[in-house]
């Protein structure tokens, strides 16, 4: 096994996922199969218990793992399928010792972070990425690991070590580290300056890694006079000096690395020149350059609780994204904050409910995503039921999907106080419920999680259709509560169409609206498994409706 290390410093947010994931689309392209392991040095498990606010979305794997986002961009870039043991965090690595000391097989040892916190690191990393995920047998040529967070960090430490230690038990022709770095420009002076990167690296350094190559992000270009800086200070060939700089979007970043020739030095490094082939990049090629080109846009109104932090809902704009290209369009995301829609907001905030309903109504479409808690369920409420109301594409995703039914509970049904008992224990009418096989003692692992099936009840209906006039749907999940199934015959009595149940076909995935271009509400994350070519068909059905071109789409 080849491993590529990818490391950052100065600040955190550079952009080491995506440069992770483009040197494995440049090594794939070479004729190579790569797999991909994220290392994140705190202290949760997993990532299901942490905010969105302040660590971006929770990606869900198709083994149910809750992942870190950048596991996300490794699928859509590599087009791979990985597992809850690609992301390595220092909650799993002490976990996994402790249950081995409390079992005795350490018996007589005192348990120390050297050597067995780093030795159980090293052999997490060595057997996940024998671990195939691109659909085929046997193992990946190359394993592309990244480590999260800063160099220098208290918590990297033990992961720092033990990849010392990798490093030199693999040998240096199996070892490659790319240590991505930020090349800063003061406004002042106007010059690209080098001593953070030179700091960083020599505290990486003293750490025991050396840097084969560095992957500079600025602002514009690298200077020949900065590479060369760069080069003498930190012991880096400067033809091994990469520069990321800013590029109209991320699929321009695999092509930055082929045009530096940064594959012909990996591949020296690896010493897998013999059996690599030049890299074909035609796709992605093709790919950034029509985004680059495209004129047209659709508006696409994203009703939200965590609209703050965009990398909250980072997987549903990619899908956005794959959907529109496809259509040869170009996303224009307006961000509502459901709370600015709610009837309290018009007198405590007026002009933010003023302009939230003002985008709203100037929408093409109306996507509800997913999310957890009462705040801005009342605004989600009321965008749904402009969009049924008024014939606006409307797409609900997991929450989005319980607030449609929440709303024709309350508008069609005349039910009132129609709630979910996640927001109103005590409603007389929860169309809404807890699942019953649900823990209410623990948080972590405890959802609905992972690719389930969902029956498509009626071959007719427009989810099935979108799929290709299939009978059922293999999609990712990440729910606690549920439709309640005894308000399942009252709802389609209304003219709510159940389309889709799970195994048991008690359980609600899948609602339509008769009387509408595009009124669908989904419980799983169709966004997990879109691909830049092969865009979610439910995502492609919403943005084709708001061009009101989906019914000759079919028809084709």
């Amino acid at each position: 096994m080849k491993y590529v290390l990818v490391t950052g410093g100065v600040v955190s947010g550079l952009g080491k996922g995506v440069t992770a994931s483009s040197i494995g689309v440049v090594l794939k392209a070479c004729g190579l199969r790569v797999t991909s392991i994220k290392i994140d040095p705190y202290l949760n498990t997993d990532a299901g218990t942490m905010s969105p606010f302040e660590h971006g979305e929770v990606f869900v794997l198709d083994d149910g793992g809750e992942v870190d986002l950048d596991l996300g961009n490794y699928e859509r870039f590599l087009d791979v399928t990985l597992t809850k043991d690609n992301n390595i965090t220092t909650g799993k690595i002490y976990q996994s010792v402790l249950e081995k000391e409390r079992k005795g097989d350490y018996l007589g040892k005192t348990v120390q972070v050297v050597p067995h916190i780093t030795d159980a690191i090293k052999d997490w990393i060595e057997s996940v990425s024998l671990i195939p995920v691109d659909g085929k047998e046997g193992q990946a040529d190359v394993c592309v690991i990244e480590l999260g967070g800063t160099v220098g960090d208290i918590e990297s430490m033990p992961f720092i070590e033990a990849l010392r230690q990798l490093s030199f038990s693999v040998g240096q022709q199996n070892f490659c580290l790319i240590h991505v770095s930020l090349i800063p420009v003061l406004g002042v002076v106007g010059e690209q300056k080098t001593k953070p990167t030179q700091h960083s690296v020599r505290e990486l350094r003293a750490l025991g890694l050396t840097p084969h190559f560095l992957a500079c992000r600025s602002a514009q270009p690298l200077l020949e006079t900065t590479k060369a800086k760069l080069s003498q200070f930190c012991h880096v060939a400067s033809a091994n000096i990469l520069n990321i700089h800013d590029v109209p979007n991320i699929w321009h970043v695999p092509l930055l690395l082929r045009n530096q020739n940064a594959h012909h030095s990996i591949l020296k490094q690896l010493n897998l020149t013999s059996v690599a082939t030049e890299p074909d990049l035609d796709s992605w090629t093709k790919m950034a350059e029509t985004f680059d080109n495209l004129t047209n846009h659709v508006k696409i109104a994203m009703v939200g609780k965590y609209v703050g932090l965009t990398d909250s809902y980072l997987s549903v704009v990619k899908a956005l994204l794959h959907a529109c290209i496809a259509c040869s369009l170009k996303p224009d995301i307006e961000w509502i904050a459901a709370s600015d829609l709610e009837d309290e907001s018009e007198k405590s905030t007026p002009e933010a409910h003023a302009a939230a309903w003002k985008i709203l109504k100037s929408a093409e479409c109306i996507l509800v995503p997913g999310g957890f808690g009462d705040r801005g369920v009342s605004g989600m409420v009321l965008a749904a039921k402009y969009a049924r109301e008024n014939k606006i594409p409307y797409l609900g995703i997991c929450l989005g999907m319980q607030i449609a039914v929440i709303e024709f509970a309350r508008s069609v049904l005349g039910l009132e106080r129609a709630n979910s008992t996640e927001f109103d224990a005590q409603t007389p009418d929860p169309v809404i419920i807890f699942m019953p096989e649900g823990s209410r003692t623990h948080m972590g692992s405890t959802m609905r999680l992972g690719s389930r099936r969902t029956h498509l009840q009626n071959r007719d209906s427009l989810t099935s259709k979108l799929y290709g006039d299939v009978c059922y749907v293999d999609e990712r999940h990440r729910h606690r509560y549920e439709v309640n199934p005894e308000v399942a015959q009252v709802l389609e009595e209304a003219g709510l169409r159940l389309v889709g149940k799970d195994d048991t076909g008690k359980r609600i995935e899948v609602i339509e609206f008769h009387d509408h271009p595009f009124y669908v509400g989904v419980q799983f994350h169709p966004e997990f498994k879109s691909r830049p070519t092969r865009p979610s068909p439910l995502f492609s059905g919403f943005i084709l409706a708001a061009r009101k071109l989906l019914q000759s789409h079919l028809s084709n």
